[in-house]
């Protein structure tokens, strides 16, 4: 879909082909941008269903690299095609399409079991390990694109120049696939070590026992998925047994329906407040170059602090995933409750905005960027844990769709108005012709912006409602089913192979 739908934009803006109409110029856009969502769900998704222990750090991770992504295409397109405007959609349509293909068979569901070494469990530091050298490598590539992306605002960089940075940035890239071959080979080593330990000697029940046991417990899980199976299911129930389904659905950290989820309170809450922070700060960053233009700041500075708000969209990203791990686990700190800080930092870059405090925009720019990254790992984490992952898949593109309604209603129908409103008052023009009219000064977005700020106060207080909906499930273990199906699996093949011993 990315290779089709952005290689046809490309070969229509390079003349290749004939001028396509408007409508089938949408349908190239509309194929090439969803191609992301596919992409995105799949590697995402599969990870946090791999290591649902460390389900912050995994989507503070992948989110933050795709925080970085922009930063990155941009250093490998000048590197490669210089100034040709046209070849950065080629570059979008193939490379995104020829990493798919490459590591399309890593992208796959591994069994959650815990690591042993040598007869003994790991260590939570121990298993995170892996996690940590990630975030290492990340931010060392957000500390390269950064000074570069600095030093090629202030200076004219030749081209072998660019392609040597790229290539450095290359090499940076690669670096995880290190990570990943060291654990494997220490797991390998592990497992040799553990063959070489002789095995303890334990007193077993005789194979009789063994045969009513399994028995037994064949029995028990018929008798228990004889209900399971009688009820409706999210798919075929009709009426008002659907209905009664719909609004009847498990507790929180189980696995909901769907449509249990979509119509749950907890979902609704986090729906609003999500709204509301993600739309105001995605407000800024969109006009945060006209906001740099009404302030009077040099173009140069403008382009630098909008170029620099990936770095502080990564920082956001990697911090909110790994820190609101680290809390969870040690003092059992709720994920919605960091959000709700997150959201009250949202306002200070927004009242920076509003009043337009002088040299306060550079300040702005890093703690919107900051606030816009934080909020999708904890969004994304507060969905996975309250809603189960069975259905998690589309429950998470579902959160994903709270980002453009809040983007419309801050940015377009708020932001985007007054600013006009304001432009035609200075050129005293109609409000029709405004949209061709430069606004200079504070006023230009002192009004939205308090208006933003309001409404990402009122999303925190609404978080508050989640936070305490859900204080009794964040202060138990909510990974324990995790860990006990962990643990069940080898037991339950140690007994199944005994009893077939025994048999035999």
């Amino acid at each position: 879909m990315n290779l089709v739908g952005y290689l046809m934009i490309y070969l229509a803006i390079d003349g290749r082909t004939a001028r396509p109409p408007v409508w089938l110029m949408c349908v190239y856009i509309c194929v090439g941008a969803n191609s992301q969502s596919f992409t995105n769900t799949g590697a995402l998704v599969t990870c946090v269903k791999n290591f649902p222990e460390s389900r912050g750090a995994v989507l503070g991770l992948l989110k933050g690299f795709v925080g970085l992504s922009g930063a990155i295409f941009t250093q490998l397109y000048i590197a490669i095609y210089g100034d040709d405007a046209k070849s950065l959609v080629l570059l979008v349509a193939w490379l995104p399409a020829a990493v798919c293909i490459v590591f399309v068979h890593t992208v796959r569901i591994m069994p959650h079991r815990p690591v042993r070494r040598r007869g003994e469990e790991e260590t939570a530091a121990t298993t995170s390990d892996p996690f940590y050298c990630f975030l290492y490598i990340s931010m060392a590539l957000a500390t390269y694109l950064l000074v570069m992306i600095v030093v090629q605002n202030q200076l004219e960089l030749s081209h072998p120049a660019l392609v040597v940075s790229a290539t450095a940035l290359m090499l940076i890239l690669l670096l995880p696939l290190a990570v990943v071959v060291k654990q494997e080979y220490r797991i390998k080593r592990e497992l040799e070590e553990s063959l070489l330990v002789p095995p303890t000697v334990t007193v077993e029940k005789p194979a009789a026992q063994l045969q009513m046991a399994a028995k037994t417990e064949t029995k028990t899980e018929d008798a228990t998925s004889a209900p399971t199976a009688a009820s409706p299911s999210s798919s075929s129930c009709f009426g008002s047994s659907c209905l009664k389904e719909m609004f009847s659905p498990p507790a929180q950290g189980e696995d909901y329906t769907i449509l249990q989820a979509l119509v749950s309170v907890d979902m609704l809450v986090l729906f609003l407040a999500t709204i509301c922070g993600v739309g105001g700060t995605l407000t800024a960053i969109d006009n945060m170059g006209q906001i740099g233009q009404s302030l009077g700041y040099p173009p140069k500075s403008i382009k630098t602090f909008i170029s620099l708000i990936s770095i502080w969209n990564y920082a956001g990203r990697v911090t909110a995933g790994f820190a609101s791990e680290a809390v969870l686990a040690r003092y059992k700190f709720p994920r919605p409750l960091m959000l709700t800080l997150v959201l009250l930092l949202a306002c200070v870059g927004h009242l920076l905005i509003a009043f337009g405090v002088p040299q306060s925009l550079y300040a702005a720019s890093v703690v919107i960027g900051f606030c816009f990254g934080a909020q999708w790992p904890l969004l994304f984490a507060i969905i996975s844990e309250l809603f189960g992952l069975k259905y998690y898949s589309t429950l998470y593109n579902f959160g994903s769709v709270a980002s453009p309604i809040g983007a419309y209603a801050l940015n377009v129908r708020v932001a985007g108005y007054l600013y006009d409103v304001e432009a035609a008052r200075q050129h005293g023009g109609t409000l029709d012709g405004a949209g061709d009219k430069t606004c200079v000064g504070v006023q230009c977005f002192k009004l939205a912006f308090l208006i933003i700020t309001a409404a990402t106060v009122a999303g925190a207080l609404v978080s508050l409602l989640l936070v305490w909906r859900t204080r009794k499930f964040y202060r138990s273990d909510i990974y324990a089913k995790f860990r006990d199906a962990a643990d069940g699996e080898p037991r339950k093949e140690a007994e199944s192979s005994a009893v077939n011993g025994s048999k035999e």
